[in-house]
């Protein structure tokens, strides 16, 4: 009798879903089968399929939203706008992929051409996360539909019921069932597929502990796309301004949302000295007012529970060891319900915490540094593997000129939060927050190769040097 995966709820603990295991050998021979009659349509029947699955998603928009909040303990609300985001991908990334991979001839003498244009890789993995369990999936399954790959998406073991929601809406779309396929499982069947021998490639967003170690694992495989989005230990820098409910707020949004359980949340805070003081009692107080709560409750909670208990007790325990290290808590992360994953936002300062470290805390945990020099600032910031997010608030545009040009990151924004990245623009950072192969706007560019063509409709040669008289 085959295992099966349960999916609970982490807000009540029921069970949610449940289905068996899969066999990973075949998804992926099925999706091998079906890779070339999808990357032998037109790529306007392509578009015009995942046009379809838009429409699909609107329909089912309700219950889909209702799924992701009770999977993932997400507000009801953040998870409407995840939904939201599902079918705006759709638009984006067929804008991406006429922009990224374009068509081009050029003529060339003796009536020939030089030709530009780009092949699917074949079939591509997906492992998707558990905190945006249908968006950020959705924004690797899509181009790589678009662009003719057949896909064997592996969801997060923690949300496997929205995984197979969004894959019933691709085929319920007419995107053809062996063109993508659902594997159910855990640890074991990915690993099983990254390894696979039959893929050609694998999209990955994740823990920067999996993705360096598919990193070494694809190291002698060459032939394979490889695209990983990893974590984060972002900064927000908050530097002479003067609007510090603003500023604070920015942090709260920037650390909070979500849970925290964002790859670009804030996870420290670098603050000018001389204005800590206010803007600390500032954060406090409105992280004092944030109402946490289930995805269904009234009133509407900014932020649920974290995944699981066993996320939960890692969070608190890493609280502590900061506390441990030196760190001075301004505001004690509780956990009002110890059999239940919720946490109440935890600050803690640790300016003074000795061997602080440069891990991604995912969750609402968010460390502060004090500091009365700019470029000790950003030096802070920088202290860290990861690259992904950074933000300055500040009022002062010579700052940000400095701030931009030397601060480490993919994504480097002013008087804005760490998180809300656009999909209309590349995602993705340096270090341990990826391998160079931004995904949104620029996934297009990890799911079609350019293939270069000299092209003439007649064969014509000569020889005209080095021949010996015949």
């Amino acid at each position: 009798m085959m295992a099966e995966l349960i999916s609970y709820e982490p807000a009540t603990g029921a069970a949610l879903w449940r289905a068996p295991t899969s066999d990973v050998y075949l998804e992926v021979a099925t999706a091998r089968d079906g890779f070339a009659l999808w990357a032998t349509q037109a790529l306007a029947y392509r578009v015009e399929t995942m046009r379809r699955f838009a429409n699909v998603v609107r329909q089912r928009a309700d219950a889909f939203a209702d799924l992701i909040a009770r999977e993932t303990g997400k507000p009801l609300w953040e998870a409407k706008t995840e939904v939201e985001s599902v079918v705006a991908k759709v638009d984006i990334s067929i804008a991406a992929y006429a922009e990224r991979t374009p068509q081009r001839r050029v003529e060339a003498p003796m009536n020939s051409r030089m030709a530009l244009r780009h092949k699917p890789h074949g079939v591509l993995a997906v492992l998707g996360p558990y905190n945006f369990p249908a968006h950020l999936p959705n924004g690797h399954i899509v181009p790589a539909l678009i662009a003719g790959n057949a896909v064997v998406f592996k969801p997060s073991e923690k949300t496997p019921a929205t995984g197979a929601f969004l894959v019933d809406c691709l085929q319920a779309a007419g995107v053809p069932e062996e063109t993508v396929r659902l594997v159910v499982g855990g640890p074991a069947e990915g690993k099983a597929l990254a390894a696979h021998e039959d893929i050609d490639g694998l999209l990955f967003t994740g823990s920067a502990r999996t993705g360096i170690a598919l990193n070494r694992a694809f190291a002698d495989r060459p032939e394979k796309i490889l695209a990983l989005e990893m974590g984060g230990n972002n900064p927000i820098v908050v530097w002479d301004t003067p609007d510090l409910h603003a500023a604070a707020t920015l942090v709260i949004q920037s650390a909070f949302t979500t849970a925290g359980q964002r790859c670009t949340a804030a996870r420290r805070l670098i603050v000018e000295d001389r204005i800590a003081p206010a803007l600390l009692d500032e954060l406090c107080r409105i992280a004092g007012r944030l109402i946490v709560g289930a995805p269904h409750d009234k009133p509407a909670p900014f932020m649920g529970p974290v995944i699981d208990n066993e996320t939960a007790d890692g969070l608190t325990e890493s609280f502590l060891a900061l506390m441990m290290k030196g760190g001075r808590p301004l505001r004690h992360m509780a956990r009002p319900d110890p059999s239940r994953p919720f946490l109440t936002p935890g600050i803690i300062d640790v300016t003074d915490a000795t061997d602080r470290p440069d891990i991604e805390l995912f969750g609402p945990l968010l460390q502060v540094i004090r500091t009365d020099d700019f470029d000790a600032a950003i030096a802070h910031a920088n202290d860290t593997r990861y690259g992904l997010s950074a933000s300055l608030v500040s009022q002062t545009p010579a700052l940000y000129d400095r701030f931009w040009a030397n601060v480490r990151a993919g994504i480097v924004n002013w008087n804005k939060p760490t998180n809300g990245a656009s999909s209309s623009l590349p995602f993705g950072g340096i270090g341990w927050s990826g391998n160079h192969r931004p995904s949104a706007y620029y996934a297009a560019d990890y799911c079609a190769y350019p293939v270069a063509s000299n092209e003439a409709e007649a064969a014509r040669a000569s020889i005209g040097i080095g021949l010996a008289d015949g």
